[in-house]
């Protein structure tokens, strides 16, 4: 089903006052909007609750680059293999089982690393919005995340406008056009098609 961003917000509001806790998947290939779309929809959510929403990035669980280094997937990184997918798999439910004060990693892109214990979940934060690539990913083991998602949405981008944010992405960290466009089409492009040709459909699609 395709939505706006506003009735969006008070789909989850409707859903989140029959549960204790709602966590909602927001998924979509790179470049899509994911951290911008999920900052609005918190922030509209606590104009009317305060405190009541919380964004869990996915990004938080990137492999160290002396990992990826030492395994050779360094050009690769931001592809499936080069998250700790179980990692996310258990922090997400101790979200579902309430746990309070429950501490989350962030990624810094300027730093180009996951920094541990960059912020903090606690039990009234009611409406978490997890977003990410491969959160909807029917592979292995992503596929194993579907239960512990209450609500999906998924990220629609025009594929043109999508190469353009991403090639943006790498020159706003200080990339000329020739490596950025190459940083992009050798690994964001391929991770793209992938969510694009593999997610499982969600309940909800924001063409953004």
């Amino acid at each position: 089903m395709i939505i706006a961003i506003d009735d969006l917000v008070t789909a989850i509001l409707a859903r989140a006052a029959e549960t204790k806790r709602l966590i909602v998947a927001i998924a979509g290939p790179p470049g899509a909007g994911k951290s911008t779309v999920s900052a609005a929809i918190s922030a509209a959510i606590n104009a009317r609750e305060a405190n009541a929403a919380v964004v869990v990035p996915m990004d938080g669980f990137h492999l160290d680059n002396a990992i990826l280094d030492a395994r050779g997937q360094r050009k690769r990184k931001g592809s499936p293999p080069t998250f700790d997918c179980a990692g996310l798999e258990i922090l997400l439910k101790r979200l579902r089982a309430g746990e309070d004060n429950v501490v989350i990693p962030l990624f810094d892109r300027k730093l180009d690393l996951a920094r541990a214990g960059a912020a903090v979940v606690s039990g009234d934060q009611r409406i978490l919005l997890v977003e990410g690539n491969y959160l909807l990913l029917d592979q292995s083991p992503w596929d194993r995340l579907a239960p512990l998602f209450d609500l999906t949405v998924f990220l629609q981008v025009d594929r043109v406008e999508m190469e353009n944010r991403l090639v943006q992405r790498w020159l706003g960290y200080g990339y000329n056009v020739g490596s950025a466009q190459q940083r992009a089409l050798s690994n964001d492009i391929p991770n793209a098609d992938l969510v694009l040709s593999a997610s499982r459909p969600a309940d909800y699609t924001v063409v953004n």
